[in-house]
């Protein structure tokens, strides 16, 4: 890949941060997605007490996800033919009203396994049509080469606030209770709802809206199919993806059942999200983002999946956390910044639609499998067989 002229990478990590419409979008992200982290936590903890079992929160990531699955590629060229900060105030508004209606359930004694889960559905369709409008809309608050920065520090925004939300939960679940957290997320929907009235559009480098296309995902398949480097780290992130980043899924019985601590799950969750934010600012800190620091970031990821499995105490668990969160985040970051940085303008919502779909959508086929490998085969193998696949990967990056 060529290199990028010097005084387009100058400036360092936080260079996007220059940008008013920047601050104040990633100001009103994090505050709300502290309370998504709040409501996931909860959520957990709330089907996990129904009766201790990891493949009812395997099938919630069904629900949740499936969506994702079935509609993201379509979402992608939704948001390509749209304003995405008009796609980003509706579906933002809907997912506070999701949490709404979670709060309600939960304050009333109605928070059974199937209202959860058709709840979960609800918030899968919306995050569907969500994501790439809301992370597209990156794109149009920075200047083209300062792209593949932005998309890291949103990555480090967004798994900075799994520092906060599950520290949080962990400290309010007790006293208050689930209901509590999901109404708490209700209301931080307010603070992304105000940053996105906030942005000056007079300050965006929007692009133009796409024409309709009879096959807007056929085309972005084409591509990915076309391009070497993409072609084979989506098939790597699809991979990883689907079966080593199941966290949410087998960490609240790993915690119970191995170390004896069903407490520590929400802590557990924020030492991974510090590991997070240290693979997110090293991907930033790169001029852009490269194979091979995609290959190395799924190698770590893999590497500490194992090595927690099998912890022998909670302590050393946290400790192998961080490089877990670090190299996991690192994927994700890589990958995000790869995609748009080879990406045409017109084609963004649809390549980041293509990737939620690989990094969210594979969830409900591998959050199922490892919430029965959990509960058939053994805790620890439900983590660590998610880090042997993503080793397994390793050998196909390693040209690029």
């Amino acid at each position: 890949m060529e290199s990028l002229p010097v005084e387009e990478v100058r400036g360092g990590t936080f260079r996007s941060l220059r940008h008013r419409n920047v601050r104040v979008y990633f100001a009103g992200l994090l505050v709300s997605n502290i309370g998504t982290w709040l409501q996931f936590t909860a959520t957990s903890v709330l089907l996990y007490d129904i009766d201790k079992k990891a493949t009812d929160v395997g099938l919630n990531t069904l629900f949740q996800f499936l969506p994702m699955l079935l509609l993201g590629a379509w979402a992608g060229g939704f948001a390509d033919r749209h304003d995405r900060r008009t796609i980003a105030m509706y579906t933002q508004a809907a997912l506070g009203v999701q949490a709404v209606f979670l709060a309600i359930a939960d304050f009333t004694g109605h928070a059974t396994l199937p209202v959860v889960f058709a709840s979960s559905l609800v918030l899968g369709i919306v995050n569907a049509v969500d994501n790439p409008a809301r992370r597209g809309l990156v794109t149009e608050l920075v200047e083209p080469h300062e792209i593949s920065n932005a998309m890291s520090l949103n990555t480090t925004v967004m798994t900075g606030s799994r520092i906060f939300g599950p520290a949080l939960a962990g400290l309010l679940i007790g006293p208050l209770g689930t209901a509590w957290l999901f109404a708490l997320n209700a209301v931080s929907f307010i603070a992304v709802l105000a940053s996105l009235f906030l942005i000056t559009r007079s300050e965006m480098f929007p692009v133009p809206s796409t024409p309709r296309s009879a096959k807007p995902v056929r085309e972005a398949f084409a591509f990915v199919n076309s391009d070497p480097l993409l072609k084979r780290t989506f098939i790597a992130f699809t991979i990883v993806s689907t079966f080593a980043f199941n966290y949410g899924v087998v960490l609240p019985k790993l915690v119970d059942t191995r170390w004896g601590m069903p407490g520590a799950f929400p802590w557990m969750l924020t030492v991974i999200s510090i590991g997070s934010i240290v693979g997110s600012l090293a991907t930033a800190r790169l001029p852009h983002a490269t194979g091979r620091w995609f290959m190395l970031a799924t190698a770590v990821c893999g590497v500490s999946a194992i090595a927690l499995a099998w912890s022998p105490n909670i302590v050393v668990a946290f400790v192998v956390a961080l490089p877990l969160g670090a190299g996991g985040t690192a994927c994700v970051a890589s990958m995000n910044g790869l995609s748009q940085l080879k990406t045409p303008p017109e084609m963004r919502g649809r390549m980041l639609a293509l990737v939620a779909v690989a990094f969210l959508g594979s969830t409900p086929i591998g959050g199922p499998i490892t919430g029965w490998v959990a509960d058939s085969v053994g805790v620890e193998w439900a983590l660590a067989y998610g880090g042997v696949v993503a080793l397994m990967c390793v050998p196909m990056l390693r040209k690029l």
